[in-house]
């Protein structure tokens, strides 16, 4: 902070204090810079920083108050708000704090099994690659292959299953689906206990550059612009702290434009590579930055444009902003996963999850906020006006 930021936080008289939960991800960022290079502390906000282990462990800590925001799975302030698996808690997210960042890896085993996985970032090839993998097994009467994703109401999970879905592949009856928290991933792929994993970086160039694994391609190429990370908060806080709520919005915007300035990057990934936030060399991370990504440990790597985004725009869709069309295509997958069943209330609890109110209200609606419709790789594209069409589509393997 500087001298004329500290001296009007100082008149102002109203610094506020607030703990704040971020798993060891690169796409926790914002809120890290936020931190560390003053831009919540110039707007009268002392973060305090708590690392944690898990997703669940993040989600309950929420619901009882031991943190007032956090770094949270986009999809999570919408199944949180429905109570799937947990006590209901009115969640919302009024900053998305990154786009994208998310990798599909395989085993060095099941690469061999598959043979031929086609061009790194295929998921036409790499789906077709993979059905005939679980085919071959359950005609042998093998064990079906051991997916991870990070929760089960996270993208990770529903960028798998939409892709391997499309591949002819029934998610739920042909796979062995698991959980696994993103800091553990290399070691489950290390063990053997997983064959194939989709997680947030820097965890799958990791694993590739231990030899445990093998990049498949990266969820950009099933839905691009997909919001990750999210800043998420209660809404009864929120009722309580609205001014500085609008703070820590202003703080967040400057600390993404900063993680979204190529110049940063390795002043960036040396700060994440410190032991109380990410803890990977720093070289890797800025790699990871960039998007240039390791495909294996001989030193090839696939160069991914707009692999991870902090600020900007991706096409006609702001970064930070919430959509709700991002909201209802959460929802959507959870109608369609069998997590919840009754479509009224999910769609409605996703569209206050995800409204822009708040972001609005700190930045200004902006003159264009692209369309409120989801394109994937696949598949009919997703409107917000009309979520039912895209569940009752009918679905035919592709590819």
């Amino acid at each position: 902070m500087t001298e004329t930021e500290a001296a009007v936080v100082a008149e102002r008289g109203d610094r506020t204090c607030w703990r704040a939960g971020f798993m060891p991800l690169v796409d926790a960022a914002p809120l890290i810079v936020a931190h560390e290079l003053g831009f919540a502390a110039a707007e009268g906000i002392e973060l305090e920083l708590v690392r944690e282990t898990s997703w669940a462990n993040i989600r309950d800590r929420m619901f009882l108050g031991h943190f007032d925001v956090a770094h949270l799975l986009a999809p999570m302030t919408v199944s949180t708000r429905l109570g799937i698996g947990h006590v209901r808690s009115p969640l919302v997210a009024p900053f998305v704090l990154s786009r994208g960042g998310n990798s599909i890896a395989i085993t060095p085993a099941l690469a061999a099994e598959g043979g031929d996985w086609g061009a790194p970032g295929d998921p036409f090839a790499s789906g077709r690659t993979f059905a005939r993998v679980v085919a071959e097994r359950a005609a042998r009467g093998a064990e079906p292959p051991t997916v991870a994703a990070v929760f089960p109401f996270s993208n990770h999970h529903y960028q798998l299953c939409h892709w391997l879905e499309t591949a002819g592949v029934d998610p739920e009856r042909d796979l062995r689906l698991v959980v696994v928290p993103p800091p553990h991933m290399v070691e489950a792929m290390t063990s053997g206990d997983v064959d194939a994993v989709c997680v947030g970086a820097p965890w799958v160039g990791r694993a590739v550059e231990a030899g445990v694994g093998r990049l498949l391609l990266p969820t950009t190429a099933l839905w691009p612009a997909s919001p990750e990370k999210v800043l998420a908060m209660r809404e009864d806080f929120v009722r309580r702290s609205p001014a500085a709520v609008a703070r820590l919005l202003a703080a967040l915007d400057r600390a993404a434009r900063w993680c979204d300035a190529a110049e940063n990057r390795g002043e960036l990934a040396r700060l994440l590579a410190r032991p109380g936030f990410v803890d990977v060399p720093a070289g890797e991370l800025e790699h990871t930055l960039a998007g240039d990504l390791p495909l294996a440990p001989d030193g090839r790597r696939l160069a991914v444009d707009g692999f991870l985004r902090f600020h900007g725009a991706t096409g006609e869709v702001p970064v930070n902003r919430p959509r709700q069309v991002d909201g209802l295509w959460c929802a959507a997958q959870m109608l369609r996963r069998g997590q919840w069943h009754d479509r009224i209330e999910a769609f409605a609890e996703a569209r206050r999850a995800f409204a822009p109110d708040l972001w609005d209200a700190a930045f200004g609606r902006p003159v264009d906020v692209g369309s409120e419709s989801v394109t994937t790789f696949s598949g009919p594209a997703f409107a917000a006006e009309a979520p039912d069409g895209w569940l009752d589509a009918p679905r035919r393997p592709v590819g």
